[in-house]
């Protein structure tokens, strides 16, 4: 009996043949996108193996690159800088220097983004500036779509800064690696990179008015539970109030169960702020919490501004302006949550004070829901019913505890507003610290970066910027696997030619020698802009940074440049809500694709023309 693969075309016999119809099937999944993206990947990684294209150690080698270990690592340190609350409070800050001027909010955004993004994650950045751009389109009574590309836009420009801030630039310097050569230096991007933010900022101020519809789009389309909703809903407006205590307070000294200031007084103490470390924070309240001078009390009270002023002087509290309602400037670190009792508890039959909130958590009940209506009178003697849901108000960290540990209580649901909060806000200081060694490391040269990274996160760690469950869940393995499921396409396709053959078609099409290196530079960026429409930055890198060495080769020239192209090329994602960063803010921003397209075009020609004169002046051919 004849093969059958006697009856095949000579074509169909050539192992390029089938690498390159595994290509065409991963671009048509990924175009599908009813698969999971590292679904699609680890298929690609069996079809090889079963293929026989490659060996086991090529398909899984992305698994034992130290790139793949980098960025996981990378992942952890982004997590740890928004439990810290860094980027939010240099978020604010610029804020306050921008005032209510659209131009400069722009500029100063896109810059803080672009910063911050150098050392993090740009889906991270974007997300954590997400809800500052819808306040500030609030407060000044704008559409947040003539904001929000801004916003997209930097966050890529971001992943064109340094050597850790975004997937591509991580596997060109390993491709540059693998094939002999030095890679690239921590801060070699950053010209580039800020270059193209510096005219992304200006082309903003006028591209913005392309957006505008006149319309005032939604600043959300969350049904999210908001802390205003509760505050509304439990009538807990005008019952926020902030004392500081002075040097002759009789409250000095003495614990907040020895005051009793809830029961005798109807003075309830939610969060103490203290000055600690050259900074105000933020702590839980427990009853066994020893009060000190210039302590300031977040406080709730069930008594009139007369009672309360009375009380104050009694005790010898200043009484200290609080802005917006409820604490709603203090979201970042206290604020609320519902509590359902479960039926057939120990915890009904028993008062809202035998269960000693406080005592355990640090938390208290301002506000009990019960067949619909709302009870606020004499909280603490109030006995508590199957079916009841309790308003507990605190540190959003202990609240998130007793949600873990209270087993008579089902936590219902925890407003938007804690995806904000910092847990870890105390400890900003050492996650700064972490970050600069980490970053010193990688800089010096001193260890490898996998292991400067190592040393940054172990960092992190032991000054409890970040545990170690969070840590794990903030490292996205999908991402990972994806491009580790692309890597043995840039494997394969060195071994079997498919690289070579497209180098020659590449060159003859740009005139190669005989025409400026300007021209080829610049077919180079378009080439990868183009595959970047199709499939994620990370893996068109893994795909075109081969491509761009072997046309170095054949031009005689220094890859360096030329992979610098390839991995500036692969953030330039702003033509289409495709990229994770553009599809955060598509609804918010109410775009169209032909938004994106409007607004992103020029920009990636003007990225292409900025990358092509800057990198052989950078990176001498």
């Amino acid at each position: 009996m004849e093969s059958l693969l006697s009856y095949l075309p000579n074509f169909m016999l050539q192992p390029l043949f089938w690498v390159l119809a595994w290509l065409a099937v991963a671009i048509f999944l990924f175009l599908q996108n009813k698969l999971r993206l590292d679904v699609i990947a680890l298929i690609i990684l069996v079809g090889f193996a079963l293929s026989g294209i490659l060996t086991l150690e090529e398909v899984l080698a992305g698994f034992s690159n130290p790139n793949m270990l980098l960025l996981a690592l990378l992942y952890v340190v982004g997590e740890a800088l928004s439990r810290t609350g860094i980027a939010y409070q240099i978020s604010e800050h610029l804020m306050r220097i921008a005032g209510a001027n659209e131009a400069k909010i722009i500029m100063l955004l896109m810059f803080a983004i672009t910063t911050i993004g150098s050392f993090m994650s740009s889906t991270g950045i974007v997300a954590i500036f997400i809800p500052v751009v819808v306040a500030i389109c609030s407060s000044m009574n704008i559409a947040p779509r003539r904001l929000m590309m801004s916003l997209s836009m930097a966050g890529l420009i971001s992943g064109m800064t340094t050597l850790i801030a975004t997937v591509p630039n991580l596997v060109t310097h390993a491709e540059l690696v693998k094939a002999g050569y030095a890679g690239f230096e921590f801060f070699d991007f950053a010209p580039i990179g800020f270059v193209v933010m510096v005219v992304a900022m200006l082309y903003m101020l006028i591209a913005r008015n392309w957006l505008d519809n006149g319309e005032q789009a939604a600043t959300s389309t969350s049904k999210e539970e908001t802390m205003s909703n509760l505050i509304a809903e439990y009538h807990l407006n005008g019952r926020a109030k902030m004392v500081i205590l002075t040097e002759h307070s009789p409250f000095i000294g003495k614990t907040i169960d020895q005051l009793k200031l809830r029961s005798a007084y109807h003075l309830n103490i939610i969060a103490i702020q203290r000055y600690k470390n050259f900074r105000n924070i933020t702590l839980a309240a427990f009853g066994n919490d020893q009060l000190r001078k210039k302590d300031i009390l977040l406080m709730d009270i069930d008594v009139d501004e007369a009672r309360f002023t009375e009380l104050c002087q009694e005790f010898k509290l200043q009484i200290i302006e609080l802005k917006g309602e409820y604490f709603s400037t203090h979201a970042k670190s206290v604020g609320m949550a519902e509590f359902t009792v479960k039926p057939e508890t120990e915890t009904i039959g028993r008062s809202i004070d035998s269960l000693n909130f406080r005592s355990r958590y640090g938390l208290s009940v301002v506000g009990i829901k019960r067949d619909a209506q709302i009870l606020q009178q004499e909280l603490l003697k109030e006995t508590v019913k199957s079916g009841d849901v309790l308003l507990v108000m605190g540190v959003w960290q202990k609240i998130t505890v007793m949600a873990q540990n209270m087993k008579d209580l089902i936590l219902l649901d925890m407003p938007k507003e804690s995806k904000l909060a910092a847990p870890a806000a105390s400890q900003a200081p050492y996650a700064l610290f972490s970050v600069a060694v980490m970053v010193a490391l990688m800089m010096s040269g001193i260890v490898p970066n996998v292991i400067a990274g190592f040393i940054g996160c172990l960092l992190l760690g032991a000054f409890r910027c970040i545990d170690m469950k969070t840590a794990y869940n903030a490292i996205h393995f999908p991402s990972i696997i994806l491009i580790i499921g692309m890597m043995p396409f840039s494997i394969a396709l060195q071994k079997t030619g498919g690289v070579a053959m497209m180098v020659q078609e590449f060159v003859a099409l740009t005139g190669g020698a005989n025409i400026s290196i300007y021209w080829v530079l610049m077919g180079l960026f378009a080439a990868t802009a183009i595959v970047g429409l199709f499939i994620s930055n990370g893996a068109t890198a893994v795909l075109m940074a081969p491509f761009a060495i072997e046309v170095a080769h054949q031009l005689g020239q220094s890859p360096s440049a030329f992979v610098m192209v390839v991995a500036i090329a692969a953030s330039a994602a702003f033509m289409t809500p495709f990229s994770p960063v553009n599809t955060m803010v598509v609804a918010l921003g109410n775009y169209r694709f032909s938004d994106f397209l409007k607004v992103g075009l020029p920009m990636t020609i003007m990225t292409m023309l900025i990358t092509t004169f800057l990198v052989p002046v950078l990176f001498p051919l």
